[in-house]
């Protein structure tokens, strides 16, 4: 009798795998690891210590209903608790808005090149993806955006800052977006990156939300907090959408260690200010760099630039490499470069001079 493999959705089989930025090599030249978008500074004042109390309880579920961390998010945003739902990074709780809102034959739409797991959660879904190309300048085109919504349209995302671009909508032109979208329509306004932004014409999802029944908005811990390897995110959306979020969401998902070290890191935001801050002059000065070496690079509101190179790329990235940092391709496109390390930052920007002079 013949074995057969077991039976798999076939809507897997065009779904590409999420493509993790590359780390240092172990022993090989590249000493900085700019390709992730990572914080390179260590933990906050307390978490270590919120961790190794955590460490103790490993034999145990964490909150299921992360109380802690709820309670200390709707005080910190002025939300209800009811409004909120936590999932493993802002991009597992993304996947969990695509389960409660799309499935086979609904469409969601989402700018391209924008966060590349928007696709494969999409197709997971069985849900159609939509990719509205962004404009000249590398932002958002929403009046493209507002043209593709269909009968079909269940979600549309917006990153604001966008990765791997780092340019950003205005609040005059997300409002009239907003404002065109039908209200049976989830806008999801992801804010992985808010914490960097410096434009005062860009504005807090949060406020947007208040009076908009039909707008969540993402935020995580793995980018400013500086707590990637725990994968804490949350949503702040309406009742009905953020009690959808938190039946469906994985049992236990967020571990209690996770749930501790974002509630010490939301009570150490003066030091998480200052990094911030010392991180945004870093992301000016290597903007600038570039600029200066004559590159076109768009203004970035997030803690990476972006360059955009076309058939370049490749060869820029092992350009890169060979001078001792790792940056993101997206190869025929561009390269996102993660602010690190000072002393990172600047064998890029030689290296990014040197490629320059071979062009």
């Amino acid at each position: 009798m013949s074995q057969k493999s077991p039976k798999l959705r076939a809507v897997l089989d065009g779904i590409p795998a999420y493509v993790p930025g590359r780390p240092a090599a172990a022993g090989g030249p590249v000493a900085y690891k700019l390709s992730s978008n990572e914080n390179p500074y260590p933990p906050l004042p307390g978490v270590m210590e919120s961790a190794i109390a955590a460490a103790g309880t490993f034999n145990r579920y964490p909150d299921l209903a992360c109380t802690a961390l709820m309670n200390e998010l709707a005080e910190r945003f002025g939300v209800p608790v009811s409004h909120l739902a936590t999932g493993t990074g802002s991009v597992g709780v993304a996947q969990s808005l695509l389960q409660i809102t799309s499935g086979p034959g609904d469409e969601v739409i989402y700018a391209w090149r924008s966060f590349e797991a928007y696709p494969i959660i999409t197709r997971i879904s069985g849900a159609t993806p939509v990719q509205v190309p962004l404009d000249s300048g590398d932002v958002h085109d929403l009046d493209a955006m507002a043209a593709a919504i269909t009968e079909r349209t269940r979600m549309i995302f917006v990153c604001n800052p966008n990765n791997p671009t780092g340019t950003v909508v205005r609040r005059a032109e997300l409002e009239r977006f907003l404002d065109r979208v039908p209200s049976d329509v989830l806008v999801v306004l992801d804010e992985a990156y808010r914490e960097f932004n410096r434009d005062t014409d860009v504005p807090d999802g949060i406020e947007l939300y208040r009076d908009r029944p039909n707008v969540a908005v993402l935020r995580t811990f793995s980018k400013a907090y500086g707590l990637a390897g725990l994968r804490v995110g949350f949503a702040v959306a309406h009742e009905p959408v953020a009690a959808a979020l938190r039946k469906t969401a994985v049992p236990f998902g967020v571990s209690q260690l996770g749930q501790d070290a974002a509630v010490a890191s939301l009570r150490a935001e003066d030091e998480l200010w200052g990094r911030v801050g010392s991180l945004v002059t870093e992301r000016n000065r290597v903007y600038e760099g570039l600029v200066g070496q004559g590159w076109t690079v768009p203004e970035t509101q997030a803690n990476f630039v972006w360059l955009r190179l076309g058939g370049r790329t490749v060869d820029f990235a092992a350009a890169c490499e060979k001078a001792g940092v790792v940056v993101r391709p997206f190869a025929g496109e561009g390269v996102r470069v993660t602010i690190g390390e000072t002393e990172g930052n600047d064998l890029f920007l030689q290296a990014a001079a040197a490629f320059r002079k071979e062009l």
